[in-house]
């Protein structure tokens, strides 16, 4: 699929501006474990040989387009051992999420570990800046990440501009699970920093995991009815059949009121670049007018 202008400007132009990718030392075969990692990566400038779920990355991703040539390790957690070794790689990212696989990684090639979603302190979005700012140190593109960075910071101030009228209409944002159940998200979420940067507030004040949501039934999304909810594909056509037929989906206020919009997928569990689609996308999406879904 094609890439929907990533990045504007002349930050855009220096993050995907052609180059030499690998002096003297600088790791040149890189595999993620992560696709938060795997899209900072191509925002840089750099593709990945392998990665995890490649096979996936069109439905939670989307843009940008996976590059052809990619190899599929598998799911992270079962990646192939094999293969990746077989690859040669020179670094492979990863995540604690995937911590029990760090000693076998590690006899395969050098790891670096990066914290996005954690139970420790920081913010997805703040700890993403870092992030950035590490790979671009390991990679040899420290240019490349100021400008990601910059770009991320002026696409947030852009949108609280343009949604500045929607300000006191506060958001749920779901995934939906069944007819009945939702993940929504609140602290902690990427999706929440996302939101406050961008002038808004969610609705979700809830408990939430150290990845930012919580699996809840939808009846408990009755407390706030002047609320807008916004769901993210992918949905199964069928959930969306049965809910309109749902007296309990039909009994909630914003659905009374015609306040339910759908955003296409964003990674939940992204990084800056998914941060910034999920903002383009809100300021594209929430001055459209409101649907039943």
């Amino acid at each position: 699929m094609t890439r929907r202008g990533f990045l504007a400007g002349a930050a855009s132009c220096a993050l995907f501006a052609p180059g030499p990718l690998h002096a003297a030392g600088v790791p040149a075969r890189i595999v993620s474990l992560d696709y938060g990692l795997a899209e900072t990566l191509l925002a840089l400038g750099v593709t990945p040989v392998a990665l995890a779920q490649a096979d996936a990355w069109s439905s939670w991703v989307v843009d940008p387009a996976l590059p052809e040539g990619v190899i599929n390790l598998g799911t992270a957690l079962e990646a192939n051992m094999e293969l990746l070794q077989a690859l040669r790689p020179d670094l492979i990212l990863t995540t604690p999420y995937l911590a029990r696989l760090r000693p076998m990684l590690e006899r395969i090639a050098r790891t670096e570990t990066f914290a996005i979603y954690t139970p420790g302190g920081g913010t997805p979005y703040g700890l993403s800046i870092a992030a950035t700012r590490r790979l671009g140190g390991l990679l040899g593109r420290d240019l490349q990440a100021e400008a990601l960075i910059s770009s991320a910071a002026a696409l947030m101030a852009t949108t609280r501009a343009t949604l500045a009228p929607y300000a006191d209409t506060p958001l749920f944002i779901v995934n939906f699970m069944d007819t009945r159940h939702v993940r929504v998200y609140g602290a902690k979420s990427l999706f929440d920093d996302v939101i406050g940067l961008c002038g808004l507030s969610n609705a979700w004040r809830g408990d939430t995991n150290y990845w930012g949501f919580a699996t809840v039934g939808i009846e408990q999304l009755a407390h706030a009815p002047q609320a807008r909810l916004i769901y993210l594909e992918p949905i199964a056509a069928d959930v969306l059949a049965s809910l309109h037929r749902s007296p309990l989906w039909n009994s909630l206020g914003f659905v009374r009121a015609g306040q339910v919009q759908r955003l296409p997928a964003v990674l939940m569990f992204g990084m800056l670049p998914s941060a910034m689609r999920f903002a383009r996308l809100l300021g594209e999406t929430l001055p459209k007018a409101p649907s039943h879904g």
